[in-house]
């Protein structure tokens, strides 16, 4: 394929969907943010998605309308089948993903760039808190796993010898959008090669 895939991932709580919604305005030339498939009620906080219940979802799913799809908190999520066809016209496409997909991904499109969207701890706990989806037990837990499965996460990137950016979002959202936005310019370039190393660690 003649375009590129930034496949995004990251804790909840780490903001890709603030760095996604962004960075809408002001896109590089060929740039694309896809929408997900959600198997979650309409108007329920977070992304700007689709939602479908999920024999809608499975339907879609079961008649090959989505280029990749996996199930995650309870609730199954998918890329639209229009994803390949971006990247044959040659177009940057970003999508937000799950981490637990990120093998899987690079199966399907062995020249993924992987953005792992980072926050300190101690901040992603506080965000996490304010949301008051969880309980500080829940939480506590939750980050124990997020530290061990992001550590593990990026060691198999690096043997698997896949192109991976580490962003930090743990300070101005400004900044962090700068920084992805100036990779994309490059990434967006005509003739872009994939040297399979860390972008950034």
């Amino acid at each position: 394929m003649a375009g590129k895939l930034v496949y995004m991932v990251g804790p909840s709580g780490s903001g890709k969907d603030s760095l996604l919604q962004a960075l809408e305005n002001g896109l590089p030339d060929d740039c694309i943010i896809m929408k997900r498939v959600i198997t979650r009620p309409e108007n329920s906080p977070g992304e700007v998605a689709d939602s479908v219940s999920m024999q809608v979802f499975e339907q879609i799913e079961a008649e090959g309308g989505f280029s990749m799809s996996w199930r995650a908190n309870g609730l199954a999520y998918g890329i639209p089948k229009d994803l390949d066809r971006h990247l044959a016209e040659g177009k940057t496409v970003l999508v937000n993903g799950s981490r637990s997909y990120c093998t899987h991904v690079s199966q399907l499109y062995p020249d993924v760039i992987i953005v792992l969207v980072a926050v300190k701890p101690e901040l992603l706990r506080q965000r996490l808190v304010n949301r008051g989806r969880e309980s500080l037990q829940e939480i506590t837990l939750r980050l124990e796993r997020n530290s061990c499965f992001e550590q593990v996460l990026q060691n198999k990137l690096s043997l698997q010898q896949l192109s991976f950016f580490l962003l930090d979002n743990s300070g101005d959202l400004k900044q962090a959008v700068g920084q992805l936005r100036d990779k994309l310019e490059i990434w967006c370039s005509a003739g872009m090669q994939s040297d399979k190393s860390p972008l950034l660690s």
